[in-house]
């Protein structure tokens, strides 16, 4: 597989608290891809100047969004990688607002895609791959519905698909996470294998880079 260019994961920090216990998920995931030869491209949405979708539709024209901030030069990785990851705590059964505010931005390429008809994945894989790593102090058997519809959904526009998940409830306050061992194990086995599918993938289909 020494031909084959190393697979690229853009993994989303979706909590707007810094060094909470969905980064600690997500440093776990992203331990088990690097161990495996992908390459991460972390993106920290707390840190970003984000606007939210205003609905101005100009992108049912051109495919893309008019608004300017932190977001515009990245939409041309979010075409080209080849699977992605996020992490997100639960609020009020949903994401949270920045990351809510990330997905309605890729209005654009929704857009692109089922408007325009114009390719959405323009890297070396088409159909492409979305992990969710999630977590939320309630243990109710709903507390990951929101987000997982939200994920869905987002990654329908990405032309991707759900192909894994590490979902912890009763984990609420910062450093809880720490106790669930099991959930970071599982979160760095899955990085691992997802670049293992990736890599599978890529050498199947000749499109190594």
């Amino acid at each position: 597989m020494a031909d084959i260019f190393p697979p690229q994961i853009l993994c989303v920090f979706g909590s707007p608290r810094k060094g909470g216990n969905t980064d600690v998920l997500m440093d776990s995931f992203i331990k088990g891809v690097e161990s495996a030869g992908g390459v991460v491209h972390p993106l920290y949405l707390r840190d970003m100047k984000l606007f939210p979708c205003r609905e101005i539709h100009a992108c049912a024209k051109s495919g893309e969004c008019v608004l300017k901030d932190d977001l515009t030069p990245l939409f041309e990785s979010l075409m080209e990688v080849d699977a992605f990851a996020l992490s997100s705590p639960v609020m009020f059964y949903g994401v949270p607002a920045i990351a809510k505010a990330f997905i309605d931005r890729c209005q654009s390429l929704w857009a692109r895609k089922y408007v325009l008809k114009m390719p959405v994945a323009t890297g070396r894989i088409k159909d492409r791959k979305g992990v969710l790593l999630s977590l939320g102090g309630s243990k109710g058997n709903k507390l990951f519905d929101g987000v997982k519809l939200t994920f869905r959904y987002f990654l329908d526009t990405l032309d991707a698909s759900p192909w894994g998940e590490v979902l912890l409830r009763g984990v609420d306050e910062k450093g809880d996470i720490l106790r669930e061992k099991e959930g970071l194990a599982e979160a760095e086995a899955l990085g691992r294998q997802l670049v293992e599918a990736l890599l599978l993938e890529l050498k199947e289909d000749g499109s190594g880079g």
